[in-house]
């Protein structure tokens, strides 16, 4: 079963690509302050419909290039203004 997350485009400039920034909080075990970290994962956007801002489900895929290994699935919510 291929993995799916959901994340938040960062930026969709190049064509049929786009880099999608997945957040996490978690509870610092010495501290107890909630500590924010993101990874950043490229998608392979074949009919270029994502824009920035939009949240979007992705899922693995094997290696389509350097950086990309991850195919977009859906557009969950489309970005508020419409920010590209």
């Amino acid at each position: 079963m291929k993995k799916t997350v959901i994340g938040t485009v960062a930026k969709s400039g190049q064509a049929k690509t786009l880099r999608v920034e997945i957040e996490r909080r978690k509870k610092h075990p010495k501290y107890g302050k909630i500590v924010r970290g993101r990874t950043v994962c490229h998608v392979h956007d074949e009919e270029n419909v994502a824009r920035t801002g939009d949240k979007v489900e992705i899922e693995e895929c094997p290696p389509k290039s350097r950086l990309k290994r991850w195919n977009l699935v859906r557009v969950v919510a489309a970005a508020v203004g419409g920010v590209e």
